[in-house]
């Protein structure tokens, strides 16, 4: 399906745009003052809508927002879609401006950042139970409404729910002559068996790998942080780790990268936007569960499996779920509008239909429903893998502070530094926190 050509429209990216964000205004003169606005339907409205994704999302969000004039007449949609990269650096020029579309897909990632310089709606006005509420909040769980809060603010709404998965080709396992790791693995076991499996790859041609190089995936250690009993980040927003913590965690890599026992970061870059686990050179990756669908596709394997993450040192998993986001800008001339698309897309069941697990499983029942899960089709089985594993989701995912989305980039950039040899452990580490301290100074 084509997005109609009136809804395309062209994010240009801005150098610099993060620096612009931080400059912009402190706070939305113009956004509402804590009052619900009602829609009216006689009104005309044109709303503008972006998210990221590829060619199949944004086949989605056209049937979606094909549907959602359909029930509002009155209310015209012009969209646009970039890669997640890109799709945050529009935005950044776009809030140093105070012009963010209408209607945001969202991260929590980026809310602190967001919302802390007054570029989103607060849309608690709009929260409710029942049909009077421009959002209902019925069947959403409250700790799901709680995730697009901050202090007593809502900034987002939850449509789905995301968990770190540990994704294996079963192809590309075979080949090897191994089996995948068992579900109890620890962090140990997953260094021994990415060593083993490439090993067993070296003489294959291409050359097969065990994993990439994980240690350098900001969420992972993450993950890792909260299976010791660190907590990420404080409520008032600063760095709940140390220096020392961060330094283990990438010493846990050192024998896996001097032994050239991860994807080469070399040619990581030569294939992107694709990687090793994609082009099938790779056996194993790490990811949040949504990401399904897109392995199955680029890969060209339908059998493609997941795993949960690796366990803590106690042996268990304490795993989190992350909120897929909507939200609206602060500066949106149509605050009830935008109310009813956010809610379009939390409660409207052929929305549930229309994504699927795309974006996650559905944060409402009656989406969740609504979806068409024949037996092992990709839904069904993101859907089944969050049912399996729902006892070992036991902790809050960690609220990003303000400017999460550039420490994440940096800790990626120093990531591939390290993989290159151009960094030390020890220089990775001061220079990410000299960069962290200086941003939340």
């Amino acid at each position: 399906m084509r997005i109609p050509a009136r809804r395309r429209l062209v994010a240009v990216a801005a150098p610099a745009a993060a620096v612009a964000l931080l400059v912009s205004s402190c706070a939305a003169d113009d956004a509402p003052s804590g009052v619900a606005e009602t829609l009216d339907p006689n009104e005309e409205i044109t709303l503008t809508v972006a998210w990221w994704g590829d060619d199949d999302r944004a086949a989605r969000y056209g049937e979606a927002l094909d549907l959602f004039e359909e029930q509002h007449p009155n209310i015209t949609i012009q969209s646009s879609f970039v890669t997640f990269d890109d799709y945050w650096t529009a935005r950044a020029t776009e809030a140093a401006g105070s012009s963010l579309p209408d209607v945001m897909q969202f991260d929590s990632s980026f809310l602190r950042e967001y919302a802390g310089t007054g570029q989103l709606l607060d849309v608690t006005p709009y929260l409710g139970e029942g049909d009077d509420a421009a959002i209902d909040t019925t069947e959403l769980a409250p700790e799901l409404v709680d995730s697009g809060k901050i202090d007593d603010a809502v900034f987002a709404v939850p449509t789905a729910t995301n968990t770190w998965a540990t994704f294996y080709n079963p192809s590309v396992v075979e080949k090897l002559g191994m089996e995948p790791p068992s579900e109890d693995f620890t962090w140990d076991d997953l260094a021994a068996w990415t060593a083993e499996a490439s090993e067993a790859g070296a003489g294959k041609d291409p050359a097969l790998y065990g994993a990439n190089d994980y240690t350098g995936v900001f969420w992972a250690f993450l993950q890792h942080l909260v299976q010791e009993g660190v907590t990420p980040f404080t409520d008032d927003g600063k760095l709940g780790f140390t220096r020392d913590d961060m330094a283990a965690w990438l010493r846990s890599g050192d024998d896996l990268r001097e032994a050239g026992a991860f994807f080469p970061v070399k040619r990581a870059q030569q294939l992107a936007p694709e990687g090793g686990f994609t082009v099938n050179e790779q056996a194993l990756e790490m990811s949040w569960d949504n990401f399904l669908a897109g392995y199955v596709a680029g890969s060209g394997q339908d059998d493609i499996a997941m795993l949960p993450t690796p366990s803590g040192s106690d042996g268990e998993k304490h795993m989190f779920a992350r909120t897929f986001q909507m939200a609206g800008s602060a500066h949106t001339e149509h605050p009830a509008a935008v109310a009813a698309l956010l809610d379009f897309f939390v409660n409207e069941p052929e929305v549930g239909r229309i994504f699927g697990t795309s974006k996650g499983v559905p944060a409402t029942q009656a989406q969740r429903d609504a979806m068409e899960l024949e037996p092992g089709s990709v839904d069904e089985r993101v859907v089944q893998y969050e049912e399996d594993h729902a006892d070992d989701i036991t902790e809050p995912a960690p609220i990003p502070v303000e400017g999460f989305g550039a420490l994440e980039a940096e800790f990626k950039r120093l990531g591939e530094e390290l993989a290159y040899g151009n960094v030390t452990v020890d220089e990775f580490v001061e220079q990410w926190f000299s960069m962290a301290e200086s941003q939340l100074a």
